[in-house]
């Protein structure tokens, strides 16, 4: 998929300036690795609204979006594996993997902040801090999951790269889709969304939104 190559190269040329030579490795790692659908949503969404977007813009949102989404990914695994009660003390893996989690969110919310995705990151790390706040006391939390939120993010980053105002309906199915998908590590793109993706999204964004919370994706869309 031409978009998953794009998303993965933006991210990772997003943070080719990061010292020292070793946290720029953990983190590229981990890009190089990690499933590429929030970059992926951005390209597609902008195609799916009217407009054409600038490439180099489009880039940045790219890269901005996905790279939120690894850095806060990475925190919540860190959260719930705690690697730092069994690292050797001659190793330091888990402060080096803490370091690339902040620098991959600061680096993300860089490339947003100037854009009109800028709130829906906000809201995005808000969403996720209080979700993690829930599951450490135990309770169900009514915050959206990670993905979810960004998908959503996605979703308006970019539509917006068009100078168009994202349909609502476009990030009801976003949240819908994400939830869809189940718990997570995301999977490739291909295994994570529609194989008429690009059709989906162009008919949902050209449709009324429905009430409520999100729009689940119908078993005819995958």
């Amino acid at each position: 998929m031409e978009e998953a190559d794009r998303a993965r190269a933006a991210a990772r040329e997003a943070v080719r300036d990061v010292e020292p030579a070793d946290l720029r490795a953990a983190i590229d790692e981990r890009l190089a690795e990690g499933s590429v659908v929030p970059g992926v949503l951005v390209l597609l969404s902008a195609r799916a609204v009217p407009g054409q977007a600038e490439a180099d813009g489009l880039a940045d949102r790219t890269a901005g979006v996905q790279l939120v989404y690894e850095g806060l990914a990475l925190t919540r695994e860190l959260v719930e594996s705690e690697p730092w009660l069994v690292s050797d003390a001659s190793d330091q893996p888990a402060d080096l993997d803490v370091l690339a989690a902040d620098v991959l969110v600061a680096r993300g919310f860089r490339l947003l902040a100037r854009t009109d995705a800028a709130d829906a990151a906000v809201h995005t790390v808000r969403e996720f801090g209080r979700e993690r706040t829930d599951a450490a006391d135990g309770v169900e939390s009514s915050a959206r999951s990670l993905e979810a939120s960004v998908f959503d993010l996605a979703v308006v980053a970019g539509a917006t790269a068009t100078g168009a105002e994202p349909p609502r309906a476009l990030r009801q199915y976003a949240v819908g889709l994400a939830d869809s998908w189940g718990t997570p590590p995301l999977g490739n793109p291909a295994d994570v969304l529609p194989e008429t993706i690009e059709d989906v999204l162009a008919r949902v964004a050209g449709a009324p939104a429905a009430d409520g919370d999100a729009v689940r994706p119908s078993a005819t869309d995958h």
